[in-house]
């Protein structure tokens, strides 16, 4: 079909300018979210991006479905880069690269989980526990075939010891403190097994 002047129509704009608010919610909600936490005013978020409350709620009727998006964006991008690292040439640098990002998304974006689970009709729907230890698992067995990681350790002991880290470092400390607790970690993953107690 034509518009009369021998030329299809465009593409319907409102589509367009549907799915440009939903990235720009998404990507304000992640700046106030990380900022003041998963209670951070929604109002304050429809603001930074643009777009008026009612916009907002036409594509997140509720706090969970827009703390699930903004989850599943990091987490897109944390795999994304777990990716691009397993074609970078030193597999235990590539494996250290993504430890750090790895525990800075831990720490902006602790209680994001503890409070999907408060809110209504708060499930994910995707596995990101499953997503990030695969990518972590891909590192690894990496690092552990070309590099100098350990052979007893596993992946989701890695992924707890850098939680661990971010959460013991979660209120205040010393500067600089998980980036010293993350090289400390790194020290094990590279070192020797330590014989177990009583052997």
């Amino acid at each position: 079909m034509t518009n009369g002047q021998g030329r299809a129509p465009a593409g319907p704009p409102r589509r367009t300018d549907a799915r440009l608010n939903r990235e720009r919610l998404v990507a304000a909600a992640r700046d106030v979210f990380a900022e003041d936490g998963p209670g951070a005013s929604l109002n304050e978020i429809a603001r930074r991006a643009g777009v008026g409350p009612g916009t907002l709620y036409r594509h997140f009727p509720h706090r969970s479905a827009l703390l699930t998006a903004v989850l599943e964006d990091r987490i897109g991008t944390l795999c994304a880069h777990a990716e691009d690292l397993l074609a970078s040439e030193d597999a235990d640098d590539a494996l250290e690269r993504w430890l750090r990002a790895f525990l800075a998304h831990a720490r902006v974006h602790q209680g994001m989980g503890s409070a999907l689970l408060l809110e209504p009709a708060g499930e994910l729907g995707f596995d990101c526990h499953q997503r990030i230890l695969d990518a972590a698992a891909g590192l690894l067995a990496r690092a552990r075939s070309h590099g100098t990681a350990r052979a007893d350790l596993t992946a989701d002991d890695l992924l707890q010891l850098v939680v661990g880290t971010a959460l013991s470092t979660a209120r205040g400390g010393q500067a600089g403190q998980p980036e010293r607790m993350l090289d400390l970690v790194l020290d094990a993953v590279h070192g020797a097994p330590r014989r177990a107690h009583g052997s």
